[in-house]
């Protein structure tokens, strides 16, 4: 499963948007056993890149509703999600989560590259786009990568 998912379970758990990032990566460590504190450290660090949560002074708040989020009682993450993505991988998963079948939207992606002459992320934001998916923050990497 997701990135998003393995985030949201401990903003669920404790029914806040808002919470210290050590009550975090306890939440991850030790109440749930899926990472070494190290690595819920460094979950930290890829949700934040990845614009999942915000950091503040020891706080980390939500950037998205966690509640909305289902968390499966069986979940548990694999470690491949500790692994920062690039902005093709990450519009590939925003699409993924829509609803959208991997293997059509990376051959949709590949199409529009090829008529248009542009990088694989540009085609694929513009894909998302048109299939009414919010890519702002996503677009605004692949245009610093240009």
């Amino acid at each position: 499963m997701s990135l998003r998912t393995a985030v949201a379970a401990p903003f669920r758990q404790e029914g806040a948007r808002e919470m210290g990032e050590s009550a975090f990566v306890v939440a991850l460590s030790l109440d749930r056993d899926w990472f070494s504190p190290d690595q819920a450290k460094r979950l930290v660090d890829v949700a934040a890149s990845e614009g999942l949560v915000a950091r503040d002074d020891g706080q980390l708040t939500a950037q998205f509703d966690p509640q909305e989020v289902q968390v499966p009682e069986e979940f548990v993450p694999d470690e491949s999600i500790l692994q920062e993505r690039s902005t093709f991988e990450r519009l590939l998963g925003a699409l993924v989560e829509a609803g959208h079948e991997k293997q059509d939207a990376v051959a949709a992606v590949n199409g529009l590259q090829s008529d248009l002459g542009v990088t694989i992320e540009t085609a694929a934001v513009l894909y998302a786009h048109r299939q009414g998916i919010d890519v702002r923050e996503q677009a605004a990497a692949a245009r610093a990568e240009l």
